[in-house]
């Protein structure tokens, strides 16, 4: 589902009251006024170089890092560990090639310090060849509790049930919408789906097969919505959320009747278009709705909250500093492009499990300004990058 762009060693910030509270993604940041946003973006790009220095440290010390990064920095002509003092200086390093995640032995991923711990494998991609995997030990939960922290409670109340519709299995998503919902002091329901055989069926032309898969895994879910089990919040993609509500619909209920008050969702189909079609046709003003872009490497972006004067336009803000997106020039991946230009998706994961210190994705999109809830850049418009959109296949999402 769930990306990027660089300039001088950039930012992180919040905007309230004078004070210094915890940031929503395990920093300390200064809070203040809107009117000080500038100031603000100057001391977070401080905070966010700092965390750079920090797991560039950690990933290429000989006592802490992984085989695959010690082995790897062999072949720089710069040495990390003397010459990454800011963010802007990742850009030192070639671009990070997902293959390289495709096959084992997969401890080679495993820094030295975590050794030991309880390991589990995320996938991502998969559909023809060997899937690509990264190890994960306490990341999912330490960007799902984060993400959490940006909900709104009247929405997604403490201790409300959870149904999670969507792909659990290699994705792994399970174990983190199951963890966020623990965390919020729920149960979380799964009805499992496998979004690589759907996209096996339509590239076969098997719609119909396609459509009795998709009415199978809505059954499940109508069974547990109507199983008394007090579930309020939900996580599911564009086009399953449209199936359910079409379903309740048919039988004379609707997704607010189902007593679901909160979903977050995400997808390549959660477009501008559908998210206005969502909120007017599907779900009604009681029940609230947030997009997210998220992936295997990232963890979870968060939507710019529902503003009537974008007219449906979504924006997503990274989980800085754990996880950095830059939409840059398409010739050009060290240079970001202007506010409001197009580029093409750039992440960079820096965290104790994962560090990937730049990687096109196949996206493109629109580069946003800071946002008084997420200070840092943003991207808007989110869609395949053009060069290899007309290959895509789109399943479930």
């Amino acid at each position: 589902m769930i990306h990027k762009r660089l300039s001088t060693c950039f930012l992180l910030n919040m905007v309230f009251f004078p004070a210094i509270i915890p940031s929503l993604f395990g920093v300390s940041l200064i809070v203040t006024d809107n009117s000080n946003l500038d100031e603000l973006v100057k001391q977070n790009q401080e905070a966010l170089d700092a965390h750079t220095r920090e797991h560039v440290q950690w990933h290429f010390n000989p006592e802490t890092g992984s085989p695959y990064w010690l082995e790897k920095a062999k072949s720089f002509d710069f040495n990390p560990l003397t010459d990454v003092n800011c963010f802007e200086d990742l850009n030192k390093f070639p671009l990070f090639e997902d293959d390289e995640l495709r096959g084992g032995p997969l401890d080679r991923w495993i820094p030295k310090a975590l050794l030991g711990k309880p390991t589990y494998v995320f996938e991502t991609g998969g559909t023809t060849g060997i899937p690509k995997s990264r190890v994960v030990i306490d990341d999912f939960r330490i960007d799902y509790e984060n993400f959490s922290d940006t909900l709104p409670d009247e929405s997604f109340p403490k201790g409300s049930n959870w149904l999670m519709l969507g792909p659990s299995g290699p994705r792994r998503l399970r174990l983190a919408v199951e963890h966020m919902a623990q965390y919020r002091g729920g149960i979380s329901f799964c009805v499992d789906l496998d979004p690589r055989w759907v996209v096996k069926l339509i590239k076969k032309g098997k719609i119909d097969e396609v459509k009795e898969y998709s009415a199978h895994v809505i059954d499940q879910a109508m069974a547990i919505l109507g199983a008394g089990h007090n579930i309020k919040c939900m996580f599911t993609t564009p086009k399953l959320l449209e199936a359910l509500a079409m379903r309740l619909m048919d039988e004379g209920s609707s997704i607010e009747e189902a007593g679901i008050t909160g979903i977050f969702c995400g997808g390549t189909e959660f477009t501008q278009q559908w998210y206005r079609f969502a909120r007017e046709e599907l779900l009604g003003e009681n029940v609230y709705i947030t997009p997210t872009y998220g992936n295997t490497l990232m963890g979870l972006a968060c939507g710019k909250p529902f503003d009537p004067a974008d007219d449906y336009k979504i924006t997503y803000y990274a989980p800085q500093p754990r996880a950095a997106i830059r939409v840059v020039d398409f010739d050009d991946h060290t240079k970001v492009v202007p506010y409001g230009e197009t580029g093409r998706v750039k992440l960079f994961t820096m965290t104790k499990e994962l560090f990937i210190p730049g990687f096109l994705e196949r996206d493109e999109g629109e580069r946003e300004k800071p946002h008084s809830k997420y200070p840092w850049d943003g991207v808007s418009g989110v869609r395949p990058f053009h060069k290899i959109a007309s290959s895509t296949t789109v399943g479930v999402y």
